[in-house]
């Protein structure tokens, strides 16, 4: 194991491990704090996918803290916490108190914080987050019903999360390369300063940030700036050249969509799968009981389940979602939500169902945890950031897709499972 990685949540790891996998990396994402007893896997890289993002700051350190001395046992030479393209967190965490206890732990004293992903329109410049054309608090991430992002300038929202202070390593900077990244970072933690807010609007320039972090114990941001790692540690001769490190094992079952997701693009998606699909739409208002909820979506995918795809969807747009808070109460809506889908997968699982799309972070984790999954073996990416998975070590052979809410072009739903047959 050359890398070991801590993510916030369950679809964030599977955008990182895909990265990981593009760079040539074998890699396997687990599921939960690893036990002591667990075995190593076979894989150069390795990230354990926390449910930690929306968590109680403490519960969210105990769990990353445990992940990464699990990991630390392993061998691995570099750390990585991947956290959301949009930085999604609040005004007390959790990014920058988990940044800070793993700091510590490590005593590298400094870290560097980029989430740009270009591909998927996130970029940073002058240190404030862009989604697309936006701002950030301009892209509808204002509207989160957990995080809300109500300001892009990350310096700022990072320096109100940590006892630490932040720097910016700039755009003029990063266009120079990494010697340049390198020198600049160095001279902040020289200043000591605890974290630099890196500029990036193109791959070219995560790839440099990358190499100019291959000496860094830590690295935090989300999955594009861990674009150019696999090249470190072939460059340090560690890492062999893999040709089929995505190859995954076939799997014939139902084809189902899950989505808990509210963002726009997940939004998007189900418009584009209402015109072809069956979709059945669960409202949490009707009865806000996981075990009706769910019984009337197994009763209904019984008689749609068969060589068509289905969809069961909790998705809404922010007028419902809010209309949802303000009857059942923010904590208590999510866990609804949650807790029914958990039930849907199970029970479409006894119905034969084998290949399963999911999307959400939040609904991601609830499912995988609900099937009892442990590991997942990286497969091919069906769009930037969402790769198909293989369920390793239970009694059924099962094939993941976990989506973040907003990655994934408008046709997701269904080319997923295309990429399957072809």
């Amino acid at each position: 194991m050359l890398l070991g990685a801590v993510a916030d949540d369950f679809t964030g790891a599977t955008d990182l491990c895909s990265m990981l996998v593009r760079g040539g990396m074998r890699t396997v994402q687990l599921i939960g704090v690893p036990r002591h007893i667990d075995a190593r896997p076979d894989a150069d890289a390795v990230v354990v996918a926390l449910k930690s993002r929306t968590a109680p700051v403490g519960e969210a350190v105990r769990e990353s803290l445990a992940a990464l001395d699990w990991l630390r046992q392993g061998g691995c030479r570099q750390f990585f916490f991947k956290y959301c393209s949009t930085f999604d967190s609040t005004e007390q965490g959790n990014i920058g108190p988990v940044a800070d206890a793993l700091i510590a732990a490590l005593g590298s004293g400094f870290a560097l914080a980029c989430p740009a992903f270009p591909t998927n329109a996130r970029t940073v410049y002058q240190g404030h987050l862009f989604v697309g054309g936006v701002l950030l608090n301009e892209s509808g991430m204002e509207h989160h019903p957990l995080t809300p992002m109500t300001d892009a300038n990350l310096v700022r929202v990072l320096g109100r999360q940590t006892d630490g202070t932040v720097g910016l390593v700039p755009y003029a900077t990063v266009e120079q390369g990494a010697m340049a990244i390198r020198r600049a970072m160095t001279a902040l933690k020289e200043q000591g300063r605890r974290y630099a807010i890196v500029d990036a609007v193109s791959d070219a320039h995560l790839i440099a940030i990358g190499e100019a972090a291959a000496e860094h114990a830590l690295i935090t941001g989300g999955s594009g700036v861990a674009m150019g790692l696999g090249a470190n540690f072939r460059r340090a001769h560690l890492l062999a050249e893999h040709r089929d490190a995505g190859s995954l094992p076939a799997v014939a079952g139902h084809a189902v969509v899950l989505a808990g997701s509210c963002s726009r693009m997940t939004l998007t998606q189900l418009a584009r799968a209402r015109a072809q699909l069956p979709v059945f739409e669960i409202d949490p208002l009707a009865s806000p009981h996981a075990a009706k909820l769910s019984a009337a979506a197994l009763e209904w995918s019984h008689r749609k389940l068969g060589e068509t795809p289905i969809v069961i969807a909790s998705s809404a747009p922010p007028d419902k979602v809010a209309e949802v808070q303000a009857q059942l109460g923010r904590d208590a809506a999510g866990t609804v939500i949650e807790d029914t889908m958990a039930r849907i997968a199970e029970g479409l699982v006894a119905e034969g169902a084998r290949r399963i799309v999911v999307a959400g972070g939040e609904t991601s984790g609830a499912v995988v945890q609900r099937l009892g999954v442990r590991s997942l073996r990286i497969g091919a990416e069906v769009d930037p950031g969402v790769p198909w998975t293989y369920a390793e070590g239970g009694s059924t052979p099962l094939l993941l897709a976990l989506k973040s809410g907003n990655f994934g072009g408008p046709d997701f739903f269904l080319r997923a499972f295309q990429m399957l047959e072809s």
